[in-house]
Order: C-alpha cells, then structure tokens, then sequence
C-alpha cells in the first residue's frame, strides 16, 4: 500500500499547512498511541529541536497521546539520534522526535523510533495512517496517559557518547571547531568534546527558534571554513539541526563530506581489525568512495536515498558502515542510527591512532566531481517521464560513456527534483547538469 502520510524519513511539511497544523498532530499522536498500545505500548518519549514550531507540535502530539492512555516523557531539546538511545535505555515502547532537520525553521515534522532505537517499520507506519482516517476516541479518565519532563536527558547523552570512545584515549592537544547549526545539539556536542579533552570552539550554539541551519550547519559550510582557517583549527565539526548529519572540515578549510568521511571510518577499522563485512552507500555516493573502497579490498553496495535505506542493507547483509554524501553515516557497531557526534569521534579516533591529520586521511580516496541541482516541482507534475527530459538524459549518458553517470530522482523529504551528474572532466560535468536541469525546468513550465 502507498503511505498517504509518511515520506522517507517521518511527516514532514511547512508549519501551519499540510499536516504540519495542531490538529493534524493531535490526531497522529491519538493514532500513533492506539497503534503502540495495541502492541502493549505504555510510554513514549518525545524529544525536538529547536524550531519555534516545537512547542506547539510537542504539546498537541503530548495531548493526543495521553488520550489514546500513553504515558509521555518530554525530553526538551535533544538530538535524533539521543532519542534513539533514550528510548532503549528508559526502556520506553517508542521515541518520538520533532524536526525537519536540515530544513529551514519555517518547517517541522514528526519521525519515531522503535524500543530497539531503529525507525519503525512500514507496516506500522500503514497501521497509524489508517488510524488518522477514523474518528477520534477517548480512553476513560482514569486511564489517560501522564507526562512528565526528564531533566537529565541531556547529560545522560552526553556520557553516552563519550562511552563510544577510547576509555584509554583523550582529545588533549586537538583545537576543534564544533558548528551546531544552531539545533538540536547546541548544549550536547560541544561538552562532548570538552569533557573528551580538547579545546573547543563554538559556532552555531545560540538557538533563537527561528535561526536554525540558516548559514550555519552541514548545509552552510562557509562559516565553519572560515573559524577553522582564522582559528587555526585542527579540524571542524559541523552538524545539522537535529545532529544526525556531519560534514567535517580539515585545518587547511577543505570539506570533508559524507562520503569521505564513511572511507575513512571503513578503512581505520580495517586497520584496526575491527571491519566487519562491506560498506553500504547510496546511488548518491561519489563513484570515487566505491572505487576507494573496493581498493581496500571491502565489497560495496548502494541503496536507495536515505538513511533508513542504508540501514536496510546493512542489517540485510549483516554490516555495521554506511552512510551517505549528506553526512548521514551509520556506525552499527556503536549506537542503532546515524549520529553526526558518535561519526566524528570514530574520525578523531582515526585521526590519533593513525597519527595523521584529517587532510591527509581524506586523500586515500579520490573523488569524482559530481553536480548536484535542484529543480523545484509542483505537486501532480511528472518531469521524469517527460520525453524531452529523457532524451536530455540519455545524450549525456552517451556523452560521458563509462566514465560518468546520470541519476535523477524527486526527494523524499522536499518537492525537488534532483539532477545528479558525475565524471571526470569537472566542466563536462557541470554543463551536462545544467542542460539536464534546464530541460526538467522547460517540461515543467
């Protein structure tokens, strides 16, 4: 069955139409609670993070699941990923988050994890949109869900994440500059560091409601170069609003992006005898990672976009490395989901142990030039089928022949459809996205 709700990542929109609206929440949270207490569910958790909009969305999700005879813990502002971890050790029956990550403040959304701190699956996800359809219930008084506020939820988190490194290792020495994005991890990631050992340096932690990812974060990387270079940093951090994405940059201002980022986690652990199986990437990931990889002598595998397709393959192959360019990177061997604070101490730990700096660990893999270019659709419009725009496709697929490639595909989480083109000649390259995206541009119009 098609959800009607759920996109790849949870219920996602812009605050105040769509679903994204008090009463559309209100009625998920009475229809998630009757589909988790139907499966024995008695508490959930309910984290966010730092968009305006929370406070509205967690009071009406709050208030619908009390109804359904839920039992709520409120987080506070918290990281996706800690809501993953805390769901697992309260021992919650299913954590709840509200963000819309990397977009800008004037969206929001909803997304869960199971007790295991995975997503949930679709045949859940199916059973809550059937729910929403229905008129709304009520248990009886006696019986309606209590919420309470967990006010160590955050330091809980924090020494989780330290746990994830080298009991027998410190960041002593390192000048880090940790960008928060002005979200979710604003008051996690920095004490992270410091308590760790190194001297760190702030960017983006200074939430305001309606700042974050905006100029700053894993998708506005210039501010961060800019610290690390005036700084004289060893390296950068910089996650996005709800800290499940990182981008790093190195202490000469380089981006270091998902990709590169997986290779070096993959081959630190090969190193250290600690790789288990292949690595997974996306269909996104630079043909320069695969062939890095492949190099290590690690076998490879590409999934559909998205984090939680990354996963899929990797619990379907018995892995534990993945991720994708964005920044999503999934350690299995350390926590359930992508986490941008866990993913960069696996970095710092590869960068200490293999004595070397981040610039010179990121040139073990070479990397394609690929351009990447988003052509924003209105709803009931098809560009991919459109004829001029398959043709556009396969003249330049022709044209790069083997040593290039075309992916075009609508996002998951925004009405954007993505032109992706990669291959060795940069300016071929670049004119081929161009053209494919003009031609996506004139179907539409």
């Amino acid at each position: 069955m098609k959800k009607q709700y759920f996109g790849t990542d949870g219920i996602r929109g812009e605050v105040g139409t769509g679903v994204i609206t008090p009463e559309f929440v209100l009625k998920l949270g009475w229809a998630v609670g009757r589909v988790l207490s139907s499966k024995g569910t008695k508490s959930v958790l309910i984290g966010k993070d730092t968009r305006i909009s929370g406070y509205m969305l967690e009071s009406a999700l709050e208030s619908g699941l009390s109804a359904a005879g839920v039992d709520i813990g409120l987080l506070g502002p918290m990281p996706t990923p800690a809501i993953a971890y805390l769901s697992r050790t309260f021992r919650a029956d299913a954590g709840i988050v509200i963000s819309a990550s990397h977009n800008p403040f004037q969206d929001n959304g909803i997304k869960f994890f199971s007790r295991q701190g995975t997503k949930l699956d679709d045949e859940i996800e199916l059973a809550i949109e059937a729910e929403i359809d229905k008129p709304m219930t009520f248990v009886e008084s006696s019986k309606l869900g209590k919420a309470k506020r967990i006010d160590d939820a955050a330091g809980r988190y924090i020494e989780f994440c330290k746990s994830r490194y080298p009991s027998d290792m410190s960041l002593s020495g390192l000048r880090i500059v940790v960008d928060c994005a002005n979200g979710a991890t604003y008051h996690i990631a920095p004490n992270v560091l410091r308590e760790l050992g190194a001297e760190v340096i702030e960017l983006g932690t200074s939430p305001n409601g309606v700042n974050i990812n905006k100029g700053v974060g894993a998708t506005s990387l210039a501010a961060l170069q800019e610290k690390v270079i005036s700084e004289q940093a060893d390296v950068g951090f910089a996650l996005d609003g709800d800290g499940d994405r990182l981008m790093m940059v190195d202490h000469k201002g380089n981006i270091i992006d998902g990709d590169q980022l997986v290779y070096i986690i993959a081959r630190d652990a090969l190193r250290t005898g600690a790789m288990h199986g292949g690595v997974v990437g996306t269909v996104m990931s630079n043909l320069g990672m695969e062939i890095g990889i492949k190099r290590l002598g690690v076998p490879f595998a590409r999934s559909a976009v998205g984090d939680r397709h990354v996963l899929e393959l990797l619990q379907k192959n018995n892995w534990f490395i993945g991720g994708e360019s964005s920044g999503h990177i999934i350690n299995l061997h350390q926590t359930t989901t992508g986490d941008g604070i866990i993913s960069g101490l696996q970095v710092l730990k590869a960068m200490q142990t293999a004595e070397m700096s981040l610039y010179e660990l990121s040139l073990g893999m070479d990397k394609y030039p690929q351009t990447l270019i988003n052509v924003r659709y209105q709803e009931g419009q098809d560009a991919l089928n459109n004829e001029q725009v398959k043709q556009a496709v396969a003249d330049v697929e022709a044209t790069l022949g083997e040593t290039g490639r075309v992916l075009m595909r609508k996002s998951g989480t925004e009405p954007l459809i993505r032109v992706m083109v990669e291959g060795e000649d940069e300016s071929l390259v670049q004119q081929s996205a161009q053209q494919i995206a003009d031609t996506v541009e004139k179907a539409l119009n």
